[in-house]
């Protein structure tokens, strides 16, 4: 099983998140569950090719 962080929020009576790894691609939903279906959905089509231009966050090792 594959994991990945996500960021969510409540705003008034929805729920609202992004994956960590592309915070442009920004969703909602009225329960936790069906916001975690809405980002499943997002990863599959990101990590799919499927999308074109598709930013994505990452870290870099830099010397001090």
């Amino acid at each position: 099983m594959h994991t990945i962080k996500y960021t969510y929020w409540k705003d008034d009576n929805m729920w609202l998140g992004y994956l960590q790894e592309y915070p442009d691609y920004l969703t909602q939903a009225e329960t936790v569950e069906e916001l975690e279906e809405n980002l499943r959905d997002i990863y599959n089509d990101l990590s799919s090719g499927e999308i074109p231009c598709v930013r994505k966050v990452a870290e870099l090792d830099v010397a001090s």
